[in-house]
């Protein structure tokens, strides 16, 4: 994406029907990404993981990470449906 903006969005597609929250646009290393998922899991109670700068949590948890995002001082923007 690049474009400065970190977008949050549901997605079951290729999943299986499975349903996960991914987090787009974080412009952090691979070791913060990582970071950030390991934190985003813990709030989420949830497993989840981090694949080409896409930080993914099982579930549907787009608000409570909308939230978490904004405590930390991103901006957040909800994207899809």
């Amino acid at each position: 994406m690049g474009d400065g903006h970190v977008r949050v969005r549901r997605e079951t597609g290729g999943r299986g029907g499975k349903t996960v929250t991914t987090v787009r646009g974080l412009p952090l290393d691979e070791a913060a990404l990582l970071a950030v998922a390991k934190q985003l899991k813990a709030a989420c109670g949830s497993g989840g993981t981090c694949k080409d700068g896409v930080v993914e949590i099982q579930g549907d948890h787009v608000e409570r990470i909308m939230a978490w995002l904004t405590g930390q001082g991103w901006k957040p923007k909800r994207a899809g449906g």
